[in-house]
This record gives structure tokens, sequence and C-alpha cells, in this order.
């Protein structure tokens, strides 16, 4: 099938029916979507304030949309006006770790499409292969999908070269503290340390197990997508991260991150 046909292929009646749901709540349709990761559901607080609130809601009454099962993601989103771009913003996702059909992992950015969303901005927390700070943005330019799995079935001919958008990545990175190639892996245990040697030695600068998926997904159905990762764990440090740590981490990025998610959402 052609690029043009993706969408037709791709989103199905239960991405439709959630899509009518958030633009009626919105009044109208969406213009973007905001993914936050694992430890990053608050890093949008306050901007109810700076920016007004549309509608909120629980992930789990989106039709095809599960209640996220991982620690650090909430079953909730909201959509708020962002320089007058109505933009979708959800405190967590599904992860294929937690034994679930690869389409209940994209839900979340085919439903935003079908809402009429242009543009999704990924976030994460990663593992780090090189010698950087916790708490350190990493602007996404580039990935491997060590995964095992496409998110796609049947002849969707993707050119993997265009999911990062080039102008959203260089509006992010004159923010962020880093850029790079990110990896997924599926999890949901960790990576050994012979496995960190090798990530590292394939090009990876950090790891994870989100994201890739959906990023593919929303470049299929037209969108602009940005990526950006928080180094949340030093995969070969001397003694395992604890929960605390990345708390920590996510809390020591959360301005960086946040002028990210910004940069993203308004440059042109």
């Amino acid at each position: 099938m052609t690029p043009e046909e993706f969408g037709s292929a791709l989103i199905d009646d239960d991405d439709r029916a959630a899509a009518s749901l958030l633009t009626t709540a919105a009044g109208g349709s969406l213009d973007a979507v905001v993914v936050l990761g694992s430890g990053l559901a608050d890093v949008t607080e306050g901007w109810t304030t700076a920016h007004g609130e549309l509608a909120t809601g629980a992930l789990s009454e989106l039709a095809g949309v599960l209640a996220p099962t991982a620690d650090g993601h909430a079953d909730s989103w909201e959509i708020l006006d962002v320089n007058g771009r109505r933009v979708l913003v959800t405190h967590g996702r599904t992860h294929l770790y937690e034994g679930v059909d690869r389409r209940a992992v994209t839900a979340l950015v085919r439903v935003a499409a079908a809402a009429g969303a242009r543009r999704a901005v990924l976030t994460n927390a990663n593992g780090c292969l090189r010698d950087w700070a916790l708490g350190d943005v990493v602007t996404i330019t580039d990935y491997l999908n060590l995964t095992g799995c496409s998110p796609f079935d049947g002849t969707v001919f993707l050119d993997p070269r265009g999911v990062w958008d080039r102008e959203l990545a260089a509006a992010t990175g004159a923010v962020t503290q880093r850029e790079g190639t990110y990896a997924q892996v599926r999890g949901p245990e960790y990576q050994s340390v012979a496995e960190s040697r090798l990530l590292a030695a394939s090009g990876a600068d950090v790891v994870g197990m989100s994201t890739v998926h959906e990023a593919l997904m929303a470049s299929a159905l037209g969108m602009r997508v940005a990526g950006l990762s928080v180094v949340s764990d030093l995969s070969f440090a001397t003694e395992a991260v604890g929960s605390d740590t990345v708390l920590a981490a996510a809390a020591a990025s959360r301005d960086a991150l946040r002028a990210a998610i910004e940069a993203a959402l308004v440059s042109e």
C-alpha cells in the first residue's frame, strides 16, 4: 500500500470512537499529543494556569486504550490550550512487556491522529549507555527497534529515516542537554552488562522499553514526531539504581523537559 493509504488501513472503529469523545470534549480537532513516560506524569503541572484546561478524563475510558499498569504511569489524560493549539496530554502509556496486543501499545497515537493531531511529542525515561548525568534530557534523533516485532502487519513499507522530525529535533535540541540514538527493548527485565556493552557498541546512547512503536505509528499516520528521553539510570553503574534515584532524576529534568516539550509544540 502507499503512504496515502496507511491511515485507512491502520485506524479502526475504536480509534474513531475514542477520537470523537476527545474532539467533543475539546470543542474541536486536536493539534498535538504529548505522551508522558515513567515518573514524568507531573511535568505539565502548572500548565493549567499558564494554558487553559479544556477537558480531563481516564485513558481507560477511551475505546481501545488500556489503563497503564507500570509504576509511574497514571490512567489519565487532559486537553490543554497551548498557544491556541488543542493538545492532548497523557499521563501514562501501555508497554509491550505488559503482555498486551501490539495494537494497545500504539492506541494513543492512533486515537490522537484520528482526532486530528498532526504532531506527537513522545517522552520516556532511559538507561544511559554514555558518560552522561542523571536528569539529562536527550533529544532522540534515531532509534534501534530491538523488540523483535513491528507495530505493523502487512505492506506498511514505512521509510524510517523520516520518523523523527528534523525541525522539531532542532527546536528541542536547543533546550536539551543531549541528543542521540534511543534503543527500545521489550523488557520488563533490564539489560545485562554484556547487553549494555553490545548496545553501546551498536551506536545506542540510551535504552528503554517504549516509544519506538508509537513513533513509527505516528509517522505512518502523517504526524511530525519529537522524542525526548530522560536519563534515569546509568547502565554501567556499579550499584543498582532504585526507584528513589529514578524519581530524583525525573525531578531534576523537569524544567528542561517542560521547555523542550513546549518548544516542540510551538515550533513551526
